[in-house]
């Protein structure tokens, strides 16, 4: 069986999308498109217009309708990642489920669990460890366990990485990534840029 062409459904379940979101949206899609994966984005709003640089993106799908109506027929093929699961996901999960479906804004600080809304819907859930991760880490981390097969406690994480604003300040990130090549964390094009602009944008108000 192959391993490759998992669907990874990010349900999207906000009225508005942030400009982070839309950089994480963007890494998820080219980093299925370039792993053979597919990157579904469900009910999105009709109302929503999405940001320039989500427009013509290949490897990514929208979809209006939401989880429970696109994969009716599948429901025992749908793997929920949710932080309250009992059980963590492993290698062999890519062998009994088909598609891999994220709850709407997972980077919150602190979590509020917008998972539940889906938990609700009665899908088997699995962990991703016990630390909040940003939407685009948990695709990427479930990618790499149920198609590259390599189970998640071989991963190489850094938690809570700080990011230099300017030479006096810095911020903390709440959150778990995957460490990259470089050493250093994963993230977003961009988002590096958006976090340290928002940052300086707040440390303004309180001057």
């Amino acid at each position: 069986m192959s391993h490759s062409g998992k669907t990874f459904v990010v349900e999207h379940l906000d009225p508005e999308l942030e400009a982070w979101s839309s950089l994480e949206y963007l890494t998820i899609a080219n980093e299925s498109q370039a792993s053979g994966a597919r990157f579904l984005l469900s009910s999105v709003p009709t109302s929503l217009q999405l940001p320039a640089n989500l427009q013509h993106v290949e490897g990514l799908n929208v979809e209006t309708r939401g989880i429970e109506e696109i994969y009716a027929d599948k429901k025992d093929k749908v793997c929920l990642l949710d932080p309250a699961a009992s059980k963590d996901l492993s290698p062999e999960d890519g062998d009994t489920f088909e598609v891999f479906l994220f709850g709407g804004i997972l980077g919150d600080d602190p979590p509020r669990d917008r998972t539940s809304e889906l938990r609700k819907k009665g899908y088997q859930g699995r962990r991703l460890g016990p630390v909040q991760m940003t939407t685009d880490t948990a695709v990427r981390v479930t990618r790499i366990v149920v198609q590259d097969r390599v189970p998640v406690e071989k991963i190489s994480f850094i938690d809570n990485p700080e990011l230099k604003i300017n030479k006096n300040e810095s911020t903390q990130m709440p959150f778990r990534y995957v460490k990259g090549d470089d050493g250093r964390p994963i993230m977003p094009e961009g988002m590096v840029d958006l976090i340290i602009r928002d940052s300086e944008k707040s440390l303004d108000d309180l001057l």
